[in-house]
């Protein structure tokens, strides 16, 4: 069976679990803190994989992994993962929950690069601007990139607004050459 089908399913009855007990919200913390540990500790991964670490040992790792004060559906939930030994694809199964989560609530990701720090007010004003284009919440970040010089970039879903000053030198540059 395709690894991603199973992620999903695993995922999708997490998220109902999780709906019926209210706890949703919780166990998305739980599982996006979950998919940034698998992202910023690569190790992470190999050790989980290992078939010669206690299931004990992984479950200790993978409950500190999910952050403090996980709920008990996410604990239960890591259990069931270890004890039909698909701790392999317990990533996988994250990222899913998270997606499916995003869309039963209807949040859109957004991203705004600017070549300096903007005040909280404009990063609220453009976040507002994107929830009215998209009807739903936006989990909106911001990113400084000072190589883009000047202006902005404005990213959600699949909308790409590029304004900033690197992409319009660019253009400049291109219409000499020819």
């Amino acid at each position: 069976m395709d690894l991603g089908v199973i992620s999903v399913r695993y995922a999708r009855a997490l998220l109902k679990s999780a709906t019926d007990l209210k706890q949703e919200d919780a166990v998305y913390s739980e599982m996006q803190t979950l998919a940034k540990s698998y992202l910023q500790v690569p190790q992470l991964r190999f050790t989980i994989d290992n078939p010669m670490l206690a299931k004990d040992k992984k479950l200790a790792l993978l409950q500190t992994a999910c952050g403090n004060e996980l709920t008990k559906l996410t604990t239960m939930f890591l259990q069931l993962v270890l004890k039909e030994n698909r701790e392999n694809i317990l990533q996988f199964m994250a990222n899913s929950y998270i997606t499916l989560y995003r869309q039963e609530k209807k949040i859109t990701r957004g991203t705004l690069i600017t070549a300096t720090a903007v005040s909280p007010q404009i990063e609220e004003k453009m976040k507002k601007m994107v929830e009215s284009k998209t009807h739903g919440t936006v989990e909106f970040n911001t990113e400084v990139d000072p190589s883009i010089i000047g202006g902005f970039i404005l990213e959600y879903d699949t909308y790409r607004m590029d304004a900033s000053v690197k992409t319009k030198l660019s253009k400049v540059l291109q219409e000499l050459d020819k």
